[in-house]
């Protein structure tokens, strides 16, 4: 039957199509059980180093990388059609990656290893056999990253890598004086600059911790809990299942930072409801695909960008997901306004009362997966470190799946919990790595403040051209060059995360684009935001829109359709991070914070956020002619800069619509 739901053996098979972080191969029993006790213990490790452990910052993220290399090549393929041909292979894994993986250790811990003065007097002066281990790591590393997430990163790491070297021969701003590869490797492998950086520092001691708390909170019930409260508080009303859809990934996105994984877990359940209540089947993909973007940017995992954000802005965790909290909750009202809308365009029905879970029973089985995420929650907010809350969230998962009267937790789950944990992690790790690189090319060349002043020339250029054209003349130059700019970093955000990992590209654009937005004057936090936010968006735009395709792979739905469909559901939060700009009180920055500016703000960006889901599913009261959207669409844009001035223009705009729509309703 079409609207039956998914087995979970056909859950898994659209996981991995449509994230290659999860494709992995399949392997003999002896050697499976060699790499689960690997997995086991590289969790292990991590959750002993970062809560217990004494261990030095560069062997910590040595014995990191060397896991993640090292098991990504045991446990992702050179090519997928090669993973049945038999020869030169043990247990389904080539003698050739067998080879990779133990190179991959020798050289992620060979530099780590050195005593702390011969380390010291090789920066600057490395000797061949420092060159040969880095050369390895580097290019292991660029294959490892194809392998897990995809060729686009390690083809952008390659061209960063050419740039440094043949920088001579770059035109016009982006000229500089190159490196050889003795400076690069020295550079990259040698200091703290490049894949022992920032990027795997943040992978080794906070985001394994929060991905670990992720599986184990939902294999002891948090994430069922969420879905049946999801379905209590939404089910009932117009249009029902999408608006579960809504609630229970914003539920879900606060355990999980995945939005393909949120799609997957949450749209087994709501997807065929939608369907069978009316929604057509490329909606309903789009329905959960644009809910399940947002628990990149829900509070409190952030995926692994809101700890890069605490390494990289020296500003508390607590302070960040304060400042993620408003623009989150926008991002969900503007999909639920749509989804509403075209609830009741369609005529679409709630649930009934045999179709929703009991509460009595929902809270009964299920009311202590909650402590754990209390537990979580309240040490960030009282200034524990990332890794201190995270420990002791892991230990309290451990302790309620123990003693919950049902489900209960044994130590063969535990044992699963952890390997699969090791597992999640092993493509961002990989991703993270490569990013080091990419990130060390930044600060070898200065490149980041060279395309920063591409970016500013081309935006004065473009707002030159504009200023002469009316009624855009009535806007200074200054107020044109930062929107142009706003405008072309939003692109750049959008086309480099098609296939990226979220992570990578705001480590790769913020080190492009934050120097441009500080020569504007915008806060770090804004401009931080603004470049994760519009790289969480290229999980829904197509050509390359990973969550919608995954969600399409359930609907059975046009994956083109299903992602153009959720890119104009989540339209929201393409909005949003222009009104921050203009209004920094939305991410309640202090000294900024002012509760009069906040208010006039959160009603303006409100209103401009309804208008344009009225403007896009083109109803209202009644269904809307062309000209009447174009207008009301054109009228919400006031709104993205709200002040009172701008508010009242848009109002002029959009509401004679409205009005009209109330009294030809009546």
């Amino acid at each position: 039957m079409e609207n039956k739901i998914s087995t979970l053996k056909e859950l898994e098979e659209i996981e991995k199509k449509y994230d290659p972080q999860l494709s992995f191969r399949e392997i003999g029993p002896k050697f499976n059980l060699i790499i689960v006790s690997l997995l086991v213990s590289m969790s292990i490790y991590h959750f002993w180093a970062s809560g217990f452990g004494l261990v030095r910052e560069v062997l910590h993220r040595g014995i990191h990388i060397s896991y993640v290399i090292g098991l990504v090549f045991l446990l992702f393929s050179w090519k997928k059609r090669l993973n049945k041909k038999k020869f030169f292979q043990i247990q389904n894994i080539p003698i050739l990656d067998i080879i990779f993986a133990i190179l991959a250790v020798a050289s992620a811990l060979y530099l780590p290893l050195l005593p702390s003065e011969i380390l010291a007097q090789r920066v600057g002066n490395p000797e061949q056999i420092d060159v040969l281990m880095g050369t390895i790591l580097i290019v292991l590393t660029l294959e490892a990253t194809r392998r897990s997430v995809g060729f686009t990163l390690p083809l952008i790491a390659i061209i960063f890598i050419l740039f440094a070297i043949f920088g001579p021969y770059a035109p016009g701003a982006l000229k500089h004086g190159g490196t050889s590869w003795l400076g690069f490797v020295n550079h990259i492998y040698i200091t703290n600059q490049g894949v022992y950086g920032i990027a795997v520092g943040v992978m080794a001691q906070y985001v394994f911790l929060f991905i670990l708390f992720g599986v184990l909170a939902t294999r002891v019930g948090l994430g069922k809990l969420f879905i049946d409260l999801a379905m209590l508080i939404a089910g009932k009303f117009s249009g029902g299942p999408a608006k579960v859809a809504i609630f229970s990934s914003a539920f879900m996105g606060t355990i999980s930072g995945s939005s393909i994984a949120n799609t997957v877990t949450t749209g087994s359940l709501t997807i065929p409801a939608m369907k069978k209540v009316g929604y057509p089947s490329h909606f309903s993909g789009a329905v959960e695909a644009a809910s399940s973007t947002g628990g990149q940017i829900t509070p409190p995992i952030l995926g692994a960008a809101a700890f890069i954000m605490v390494e990289y802005l020296e500003i508390p965790l607590k302070d960040i997901l304060a400042a993620a909290l408003i623009p989150a909750l926008l991002h969900y009202f503007g999909i639920f306004i749509m989804v509403h809308l075209e609830a009741k365009k369609l005529g679409l029905r709630g649930l009934n009362n045999d179709e929703l879970p009991n509460l009595l029973k929902v809270l009964k089985d299920n009311w202590l997966s909650i402590i754990p995420l209390i537990i979580l929650v309240y040490f960030i907010l009282v200034g524990r470190t990332p890794d201190f809350a995270a420990i002791y969230g892991i230990i309290s998962c451990v302790v309620i799946g123990f003693i919950k009267p049902n489900n209960k937790l044994n130590l063969n789950d535990l044992w699963n919990c952890l390997s699969v944990g090791a597992k999640n992690t092993l493509a961002v790790g990989a991703a993270a790595t490569c990013v080091g690189i990419i990130v060390g090319v930044v600060t070898l060349t200065g490149v980041g403040f060279r395309l920063g002043f591409v970016v500013l020339q081309t935006a004065g250029d473009i707002g030159n051209f504009f200023s002469n054209i009316w009624p855009i003349s009535y806007f200074t130059f200054e107020q044109l060059k930062l929107f142009f700019s706003l405008i072309l970093i939003a692109i750049s955000c959008i086309i480099m995360g098609a296939g990226i990992p979220t992570t990578a590209t705001y480590i790769i654009l913020v080190a492009v684009a934050a120097p441009a937005l500080a020569q504007l004057n915008i806060e770090p936090l804004v401009a931080h935001f603004f470049v994760f936010y519009y790289g969480v968006l290229a999980d829904i735009t197509p050509p390359v829109a990973l969550a919608a395709y995954a969600a399409s792979g359930i609907a059975k739905s046009n994956p083109f359709q299903t992602g153009n469909t959720a890119f104009r559901l989540g339209i929201a939060k393409a909005l949003v991070p222009f009104v921050f700009v203009y209004s920094p009180s939305l991410l309640l920055i202090t000294g900024d914070f002012e509760i009069n500016e906040l208010i006039i703000t959160l009603v303006g960006v409100l209103i401009g956020i309804a208008l344009l889901g009225i403007a896009f599913t083109g109803y209202f009261l009644k269904n809307l002619n062309s000209y009447e959207k174009w207008i009301i669409g054109f009228g919400s844009l006031f709104f993205v800069a709200p002040g009172l001035k701008t508010m009242i223009i848009g109002s002029i705009i959009s509401f004679p619509i409205l009005i009209y729509q109330y009294f030809k309703r009546n």
